[in-house]
């Protein structure tokens, strides 16, 4: 039998994690929608008549850079309601 106390702690490291993943998912697509924003003006401003091709790369490399963040936040909801860490726990204790 798992001590309350052992599973709670799972619980709430797991949860600590979950919001780690979530909190560098967030922090990584905001540095790159900067960075991504700033090269597209940069580029447009160098040579205007690239501007329609530039938009749409720069929509397709938006759209690759939302989907990676969430990835991480489905990661992080799968860790948060479907616990492998204290499901482990609870086989490795019986």
């Amino acid at each position: 039998m798992v001590s309350p106390e052992v599973i709670a702690s799972v619980q709430g490291m797991t949860a600590l994690a979950a919001a780690l993943i979530i909190g560098m998912a967030a922090l990584g697509t905001a540095i790159g929608f900067a960075i991504l924003g700033g090269k597209f003006l940069e580029a447009s401003a160098r040579q205007p008549e690239m501007i329609p091709v530039l938009q749409t790369k720069l929509f397709i490399v938006a759209g690759l850079l939302d989907a990676i963040s969430m990835i991480g936040v489905g990661v992080a909801m799968l860790y948060t309601f479907s616990n492998p860490f204290l499901a482990a726990l609870t086989v490795a204790a019986q």
